[in-house]
């Protein structure tokens, strides 16, 4: 008879969803805490499904016409003083290095936050004339922000991001290229791959990116009704520029300011995916994410061994990411209830009785439960049955969002819609900048503004512009 896998030991979502959290992340070997407070090491299984997000990112940013560069670790203290609001927005968040080399620095260096202000300093150099426009460019790298409130993945001192920046020749150009990234490279990656269906909307003035004229945002409701800022696209108008004097000698022989963009993912993505997929049983990965799509497992016997490793070569030639566990001197049940935590999408059990049948098991982790199949059938079946669990997963997404959010008409109610862990959608005409700063007392906040439709308004004021309203991470 098979071993039966025990029920991993998580704090139920329901009782404490933080600890549930944190309990996940370890049990599903995800990451570690760093050494130093606000660090993070994430281990090799949390490490791949970065890994698959800046593949699938990384395609969609080259598509758009960025280059991948990269720029210094260090920058010079001075450079940020030169675009006043950036500096000022970034300060409290800001570690400096004094010495280097034994000696006191000549200059104080800082240890990148964002690289609006290195990036510029070449674009200044690089940009001569219209001709060398537009100049996209993308880096994958690691930046430091001193956090107070540390929380692996979401929050943490030290963190992975790709960040683009972009200078153009007209604000026009710089306006479509940012709401381009905002919604055919970020939006289709998150809703298509990710499976969590984003809210797409513009800051307000309040939560806009410092040195910005405009930010645009994607939001996604996490499984406790909270809001996730998913990732940004920003405006930055000629404010760089000036600071940077970054000019271009236009077709009609003048001297232009060019216009910039800028627009950054993070690893604060893989929080996002364990908060709105992951159930009780651990976590639960897109199939179009997944590293490993499918999982084949011997219970035990020479047999069965054999013949795992030989349906995983089948599955592989399908075009599927397949992982072999043939590990039969570890018990059966153990390593279900690991994968299990992991969230492989399938996984497809064989033993000897399943062999004298021609079948095999398979169990699908996002629904729930498992059927015998035919063991010939598997290549066949097993894409189909991948499309409607990544399926399956984006509707969770947005029926939760859908549920969980409440029209209300005042200030106060829309703080206790937040308070009650959901979201709250109230006219931007009412609630306004006063109402914002009221909200904020309360730990609650205007995560981004949408016209009626659920479209990006083109303005602020925008008639009829709704705010959306939640506590967020």
């Amino acid at each position: 008879m098979r071993a039966m896998a025990k029920t991993p030991v998580l704090t139920p979502q329901a009782e404490d969803f933080p600890r549930w959290y944190q309990d996940l992340i370890g049990k599903a070997e995800l990451a570690d805490n760093g050494p130093v407070r606000g660090t993070m090491v994430i281990r090799p299984y949390g490490y791949g499904l970065w890994e698959r997000m800046q593949q699938e990112m990384d395609a969609r940013i080259k598509a758009a016409g960025a280059q991948n560069a990269y720029f210094p670790l260090f920058i010079p203290q001075s450079y940020l003083t030169r675009e006043a609001e950036h500096v000022e927005g970034f300060a409290p968040e800001l570690a400096v290095v004094t010495h280097g080399g034994g000696k006191d620095l000549e200059e104080p260096v800082v240890v990148r936050p964002t690289s609006e202000t290195i990036i510029n300093d070449y674009f200044s150099k690089w940009v001569q004339s219209y001709r060398d426009l537009p100049l996209l460019i993308n880096q994958w790298a690691n930046v430091v922000r001193w956090e107070m409130r540390p929380r692996v993945f979401l929050r943490t001192t030290e963190f992975l991001w790709q960040e683009g920046h972009t200078a153009h020749a007209t604000y026009e150009d710089a306006r479509d290229y940012a709401a381009y990234i905002h919604r055919d490279v970020y939006a289709d990656f998150m809703v298509d791959v990710l499976g969590i269906d984003v809210v797409l909307g513009r800051k307000t003035p309040r939560e806009r990116f410092a040195g910005a004229i405009n930010t645009l945002t994607l939001e996604g409701m996490m499984g406790d009704g909270k809001a996730l800022q998913m990732g940004t696209s920003h405006e930055l108008g000629t404010n760089f520029a000036k600071a940077f004097n970054t000019t271009y000698l236009s077709a009609e022989g003048h001297q232009e300011l060019v216009w910039q963009t800028s627009w950054g993912t993070s690893t604060r993505m893989v929080g996002g995916l364990i908060m709105s997929h992951g159930d009780d049983n651990g976590l639960r990965v897109p199939p179009r994410l997944a590293a490993v799509q499918v999982v084949v497992m011997a219970i035990k016997g020479d047999e069965a061994v054999a013949k795992v490793r030989e349906v995983g070569e089948t599955l592989k030639a399908a075009g599927l990411r397949v992982h072999v566990d043939d590990r039969v001197d570890t018990p059966f049940g153990r390593r279900a209830v690991d994968w299990e935590l992991k969230g492989v999408p399938v996984r497809i059990e064989i033993g000897p009785r399943d062999l004298a049948a021609g079948t095999a098991v398979l169990v699908r982790r996002i629904p729930g439960g498992k059927e015998p199949v035919s063991i010939e059938s598997l290549a066949a079946l097993l894409p189909k049955v991948l499309d409607d669990d990544q399926a399956l997963l984006l509707e969770q997404s947005r029926r939760r969002r859908e549920d969980r959010t409440t029209d209300v008409s005042t200030v106060a109610e829309a703080a206790e819609a937040a308070a009650a862990g959901g979201w709250a959608r109230i006219p931007w005409a009412t609630l306004g900048e006063e109402g914002e700063a009221a909200l904020a007392e309360q730990a609650v906040s205007v995560r981004c503004l949408v016209a009626e439709d659920g479209s990006v308004p083109e303005s602020d004021d925008a008639p009829g512009t709704v705010a959306i309203v939640a506590r967020a991470y």
